[in-house]
């Protein structure tokens, strides 16, 4: 086997964060390529929440994809949500002491899946119990159980280690990273790794969780039958395993962030998190400027506190979500009437409203478009991957500086929450453009109209005003209509500018041949598994291409334009929205409609199989195919 596909599944608070984290490290550690994703429930403690971890030998995924060919299963619920997304001839780690329970005892499961299930069983003629479906999955299935006692392992823990029943029950997550890691012979140096990375300085934690997996490593190995899983093959002396929020926090860190402020909000504030963790930095023995992670009382104080810090001179931002992202737009237009380079990473997940706070969604680009009143411009650039979320968090300060205008890095919960190994980027290639800076001067006029787009000075080194109104050359309110003229032109001109300069390669990428039977056109995360079934359904015989949209302010009009037209196969938008936002922007800024449409809004990602499958209904006929596969 060359590649396999894990679900990790319990109760959202046992550690099912920890164990992705564990076994991904171990595995990049061992030189296999890695990506997982993590869906939970928005309570804080009790629903149901699962890992999806898929892993190769012989590339880093890009994507995740169906059937699993393991389950680890903490508790009832996980073996009865996710029996049907097992492999024939998978693996089933379970807790024999959970035979005996039924699905309509389990209280949390949601209403609609616990009758969705009920019905599967039935099907079945299944009695509703853990043990029918284990038998049934056995018997029909051909699927290999791993039945393993959690209780007496926890006490042998609890035994050695002089813990409370209830203390030892914290490691309950352990034992499926320890099945795990026998049933796929990961070596112990391994896995230690994963946990040392993880606990970092804590020992305690290394041990106790080392020991109870290898005392689950070592009864699978006796007990049960090994899986075959090539070595690796990928043959890399460095990488990075990072999520999507790490790559972002890197990215400004590398590009001279000095502020970053924000309110918590999912899936957003890991961001801050991380980069309050680094927010001193030694290199070489020395310290690097100071970074302030500023946690305001709500995010109109967040944007603002931003606005403030960029006006002093240093590189500046916040990080958001939908609900916040809505606050801040007074703040918004504020920064594009003053010219202020402010950056605003906004991570989109399921709305309106609070929507599902903790569910992936690319359908805040319009919001994002076209937020605040009034015209002003505003970059917007999106990233499709860790690779492209860490440099645009540095060229996003790069545009905000150039053309003194708020920047909208627009990024989704999949990619944030999702962990992947990754190639080390080329930090020698990075650039740092600050723009036009102002030297002392006595005179100065911030909104100078000789230039179109004027020397800043900061705060503190000359005298400036600043206000919500249209104003002169130096900031003072006026209203007089040529002013507003002049004025208006100015700030609005920056963005035909940035159109002119902003290479098109960094606005969007094609890839495949020009002579494609298919075109996909997406953006966002949808990149990693639009390219991955293209491969696949290459292997078909269908020849595919995929059109990256990676920047929708200036858009690329010409460019893509020009690609739409010369492209003869079909063409679907491919989105995690119900009305393909992306593809009325392109109708929007080139006149061209794409009716083929290929969408999800679950709040769940795409996964390869059913985009495969979706593909290939558009191109039997189907128009509209919306995706919904994952619990």
């Amino acid at each position: 086997m060359k590649e396999l596909t894990i679900l990790l599944g319990g109760p959202q608070g046992a550690g099912l964060d920890s164990s992705a984290q564990i076994l991904t490290s171990a595995f990049a550690y061992s030189g296999y390529g890695v990506i997982s994703e993590r869906e939970y429930f928005s309570n804080i403690k009790g629903k149901h929440s699962y890992i999806n971890l898929r892993v190769s030998s012989s590339k880093f995924p890009l994507a995740l994809t169906y059937p699993i060919q393991i389950i680890g299963a903490i508790d009832a619920e996980t073996i009865f949500t996710h029996f049907n997304d097992l492999d024939e001839q998978g693996y089933l780690i379970y807790n024999e002491m959970v035979l005996n329970e039924y699905l309509e005892d389990i209280p949390s499961i949601d209403p609609p899946l616990k009758q969705r299930l009920i019905k599967s069983l039935k099907e079945l003629n299944l009695d509703g119990s853990v043990s029918s479906l284990v038998k049934y999955l056995k018997n029909d299935k051909d699927v290999n159980l791993v039945a393993l006692n959690y209780s007496s392992i926890l006490a042998e823990a609890a035994k050695k280690f002089k813990l409370s029943a209830s203390q030892a029950a914290r490691y309950i997550s352990a034992i499926i990273v320890g099945a795990i890691a026998g049933l796929l012979k990961i070596n112990e140096e391994n896995l230690v790794f994963g946990l040392k990375r993880l606990f970092a300085d804590k020992q305690y934690l290394i041990e106790q969780n080392t020991f109870i997996s290898r005392y689950t490593v070592e009864t699978v190995k006796k007990q049960y039958k090994l899986i075959d899983f090539e070595s690796p093959k990928i043959n890399k002396n460095e990488l990075m395993i990072i999520s999507g929020n790490d790559a972002v926090a890197m990215g400004k860190i590398v590009g001279g962030l000095r502020f970053q402020s924000y309110y918590p909000i999912t899936p957003a504030a890991d961001e801050s998190f991380f980069i309050e963790t680094f927010e001193k930095i030694k290199v070489n023995n020395k310290h690097l400027g100071l970074i302030i992670v500023f946690q305001a009382e709500d995010e109109i104080a967040a944007i603002a506190s931003t606005i403030g810090a960029a006006l002093t001179g240093v590189r500046s931002a916040t990080a958001t979500s939908g609900p916040g992202f809505s606050l801040m737009v007074e703040g918004l237009g504020w920064a594009g009437m003053n010219e202020t380079p402010i950056v605003i990473t906004y991570y989109q997940r399921g709305g309106p409203s609070t929507g599902q706070p903790t569910r992936g969604s690319q359908s805040d680009l319009l919001s994002a478009l076209f937020a605040s009143h009034g015209e002003f411009p505003k970059i917007i650039l999106a990233s499709g991957d860790h690779t492209e979320a860490f440099y645009d968090a540095i060229e996003a300060f790069n545009l905000a500086e150039k053309y003194q205008t708020p920047v909208i890095h627009l990024l989704d919960k999949f990619l944030a929450n999702t962990i992947a190994t990754i190639d080390v980027p080329k930090i020698s290639s990075i650039k740092i453009d600050r723009g036009k800076l102002s030297l002392k001067n006595e005179k100065y006029k911030r909104f100078n109209v000789s230039e179109l787009i004027s020397p800043r000075a900061f705060l503190g080194e000359t005298v400036m005003w600043y206000g919500g109104e249209e104003r002169d050359e130096y900031g003072h309110t006026v209203e007089d209509s040529i002013n507003r003229k002049v004025m208006y032109e100015k700030r609005m001109k920056k963005l035909e500018l940035a159109d002119e300069e902003i290479p098109y390669e960094k606005r969007a990428i094609y890839y495949g041949s020009e002579e494609a039977e298919f075109m996909l056109v997406g953006w966002g995360y949808v990149k990693g598994v639009a390219l991955e079934a293209i491969e696949e359904l290459s292997k078909k015989g269908f020849k595919g291409a995929y059109l990256h949209l990676r920047m929708f302010s200036p858009f690329p009009s010409n460019y893509i334009e020009l690609i739409m037209k010369k492209f003869n196969g079909v063409k679907i938008l491919i989105e995690h929205n119900y009305s393909a936002q992306a593809g009325k922007l392109i109708k929007l800024n080139t006149g061209i409609s794409i009716e083929n449409r290929i969408v999800k809004y679950t709040g769940r990602p795409m996964y390869t199989h059913e985009v495969i499958q979706a593909v290939e209904k558009v191109l039997k006929g189907e128009n509209r195919v919306v995706l919904s596969y994952g619990a």
